[in-house]
């Protein structure tokens, strides 16, 4: 007897009844309440649901095929006292993929998270996602296509992917992705004496035809993306990334990005442990590329400690040299059982020059406090 699974994108998978299955559902849901004085919209509320669906299927050794799908149903308010009230509110995918892996194998289809690097909270290669480092949540929009992944018994592994369908920008972008010409990359990790080392490169094409509505040429401008990174475990945890990215058109000194992150990590024997980490960042525009010529540089802390087994309290601090200024955030972690509570304070300019995830409003812009409760099911 033979079973048929329906997965994303529309396509069925004919799977024998031999192996095991398995089906899971589970959630998130959560909610959160803003108060910041200096924003037009001094008091803001919102709820998200993020329900996850998980069926797999194991071959006994002939491979294992799984699939997620999950949707991020959001809404908020915006309100003014006396004055005014803002409503918004959206559904729509938030992973959607079909896999296939052996023990040495990865093979992923649909709409999912790709990340890699070895920086933790100013990250060059934040080249398909947008998490940002101050999220409790760590949540992000996924991109849409094909991943496959090979691991080697040495720990070395080559990536490849081809992505199709994706228009917004993602992390240090300023310019969309025509999404009706594909995308593609790949990237080598290999290990090294007391860690790892890896190259990674991407081809996109970029949709600027804003820059000139008439001229079809900048609406399919050539991007080259090529990174770098090493992690070194030698009594501290060190790390090197850095990123370069080309477009072959005239856009004085948006021809170029150039970004450097070093950094690195430790556990202080203090108390329950004070987990710190430091990183530098240096980012540069120029006509021509690794001139530097015009930089902006971002220094950046954080500090967490396990205050007790249900508790956590961290904070991040980011500086603009550029700009001279500072980017303040604690965040304290309450644990009851599937619920989280979060009681979030920041002190931020009102305008910023730092990436984040992408909304519709910066609410950590200015001064506030953000109370968030989450529950896990």
């Amino acid at each position: 007897m033979n079973r048929y699974i329906l997965i994303p994108s529309f396509i069925f998978i004919l799977l024998p009844v031999t192996g095991q299955d398995s089906l899971r559902f589970s959630g998130q849901l959560s909610s959160w309440l803003n108060v910041n004085s200096g924003n037009e919209m001094p008091v803001w509320a919102g709820t998200r649901y993020i329900p996850q669906l998980n069926i797999g299927y194991d071959g006994r050794g002939k491979g294992k095929f799984d699939t997620e799908l999950s949707l991020n149903i959001h809404g908020a308010a915006g309100l003014n006292p006396f004055d005014s009230l803002y409503l918004s509110g959206r559904i729509k995918p938030y992973r959607a993929w079909v896999r296939y892996s052996t023990d040495q194998l990865e093979i992923r289809l649909g709409l999912q998270k790709i990340n890699f690097g070895s920086a933790s909270i100013l990250r060059p290669l934040m080249w398909f996602d947008q998490v940002d480092p101050r999220d409790p949540l760590k949540l992000t929009d996924g991109v849409w296509g094909l991943l496959g992944r090979y691991y080697f018994l040495n720990n070395a592994n080559i990536w490849l992917w081809g992505l199709y369908g994706n228009k917004d920008p993602r992390g240090w972008e300023f310019a969309k992705t025509n999404k009706d010409i594909p995308e593609f990359g790949g990237r080598i990790q290999l290990p090294i004496p007391s860690g790892e080392a890896a190259l990674t490169y991407n081809f996109r094409k970029v949709d600027l035809q804003k820059v000139r509505p008439l001229d079809p040429y900048y609406g399919k401008i050539r991007e080259n993306k090529l990174g770098f990174d090493i992690k070194l475990d030698i009594v501290v945890g060190l790390w090197l990334e850095g990123s370069w990215v080309n477009k072959n058109a005239e856009l004085a000194t948006l021809n170029n990005q150039e970004i450097l992150n070093a950094g690195f990590d430790y556990t202080f024997g203090l108390g329950n442990g004070l987990y710190f980490i430091f990183e530098q960042l240096i980012m540069s525009y120029d006509e021509r590329p690794f001139r530097f010529e015009d930089r902006m540089s971002f220094s950046s802390l954080s500090l967490s400690y396990p205050v007790s087994i249900f508790d956590n309290l961290s904070g991040i601090i980011y500086y603009d040299w550029k700009n001279n200024k500072t980017y303040n955030f604690v965040n304290w972690q309450r644990q009851f059982k599937n619920l989280t509570l979060y009681v979030i304070g920041y002190l931020n300019p009102k305008n910023y020059n730092i990436p984040s995830q992408g909304s519709e409003q910066n609410l950590f812009s200015g001064k506030g406090i953000q109370l968030m409760l989450v529950f896990n099911h």
